[in-house]
């Protein structure tokens, strides 16, 4: 398996080459050259296993440069019952017929991101002693993140944590959790602003490529397309928990500011999971929604960037909306680095309104 970028720098990467990267030189986000696609035969041999054997045979078609053994004991260490305080480690609730709830918060700060970035802890620590090297981790968060990456990484060999946050824009739970590691390896810088801004100087410091590897930065923003695929594993468990046969379709409301989690099960569904609907919650920060009721995305300034109680969600610029983008233009990198570079930088917006590859995105049952 190889992987380009969104914007269409020519070299092809393997997987461990982008999990020490992060975000393409051109500026672009990793996606793997195609999804593999499951079938009948395969989703009935994975109905019965547990959630570790489950992410080993999801993440093994997207990863080749482990070793199977190695990637399979990594799955192991990273989802027991006692990290996540259940075997299921993403039970689904049933509250009335046809409607469940993913429990998504049983990690170590109650975060849905504990489920990718313990898994990304224990990859970066395996690849890194592998090679013998260093790596400094630059990261953003409105408050989910940063706990969840911190705990993940504290301790890690080889690793330093600078993570970032909007200063005074934080849940006072999420900032006590961050801010009382005494971990070595952990560092945290509060901005003046919102997480946008944070965003900004992670995209920049990625896109120098010499100051990234004189430095050895990487990121586990889900910019990472580490933390992404680790999030397709559970789209796969809530669909077999919730189904007896692959015939059934199922929808999943996911809500969204950095469009990380729902891009998750937009891969699902590329790679053929019977989803039928993904629905994008957002709170007052609706950038996301009014790009997918009008075609307009438009990014929010400082000013226009409202402070919820959801703070996790007051993002107005979701960086993972490019993969989306990428696949729904037919995987065109010509345009979309013309739409995520030229025109958002210039004017701050694109519309894809007229563009039938939308229209028939918005005309979906």
């Amino acid at each position: 398996m190889h992987y380009i970028s969104t914007r269409g720098r020519p070299e092809r990467r393997k997987f461990c080459e982008i999990l020490l990267e992060g975000l393409a030189p051109d500026g672009g986000l990793y996606v793997p050259e195609n999804y593999p696609l499951v079938d009948d035969v395969m989703l009935n041999r994975w109905r019965g296993l547990s959630y570790p054997d489950l992410a080993f045979e999801i993440l093994s078609l997207y990863i080749d440069d482990i070793p199977p053994a190695d990637l399979k004991a990594i799955c192991a260490k990273t989802y027991t019952s006692k990290v996540f305080g259940t075997d299921r480690i993403t039970p689904v609730r049933t509250l009335e017929t046809g409607l469940h709830v993913a429990e998504l918060s049983n990690g170590p700060t109650l975060a849905f991101k504990d489920i990718a970035m313990q898994l990304l802890g224990n990859l970066l620590e395996y690849e890194l002693a592998r090679r013998g090297e260093q790596l400094n981790i630059l990261g953003a968060t409105s408050g989910d993140t940063g706990s969840a990456a911190e705990y993940a990484m504290r301790g890690k060999k080889g690793i330093r944590v600078f993570m970032m946050s909007p200063h005074g824009r934080m849940s006072a739970f999420q900032q006590a959790q961050m801010f009382s590691l005494q971990d070595a390896n952990i560092n945290n810088i509060a901005i003046e602003g919102v997480f946008d801004d944070c965003q900004d100087i992670v995209k920049a410091v990625s896109g120098d490529t010499d100051f990234k590897q004189r430095h050895r930065i990487g990121a586990v923003n889900s910019i990472n397309w580490a933390r992404l695929v680790a999030q397709v594993v559970y789209y796969f468990s809530a669909y077999f928990q919730v189904t007896e046969e692959n015939s059934s379709k199922v929808n999943f409301a996911v809500p969204s500011g950095n469009f990380g989690n729902v891009c998750a099960g937009h891969v699902a569904r590329m790679m053929e999971l019977p989803i039928s609907r993904l629905v994008v919650a957002t709170n007052e920060n609706d950038v996301l929604d009014e790009f997918f009721r009008t075609g307009v995305y438009r990014v929010r300034g400082r000013a226009g960037t409202f402070e919820t109680s959801s703070p996790s969600m007051d993002i107005s610029k979701a960086s993972n909306l490019e993969r989306f983008v990428f696949d729904l233009l037919g995987r065109d990198a010509s345009r979309t680095r013309s739409l995520f570079d030229d025109q958002l930088r210039e004017s701050g917006s694109f519309d894809l309104s007229g563009d039938p590859a939308f229209v028939q995105v918005a005309e979906f049952p």
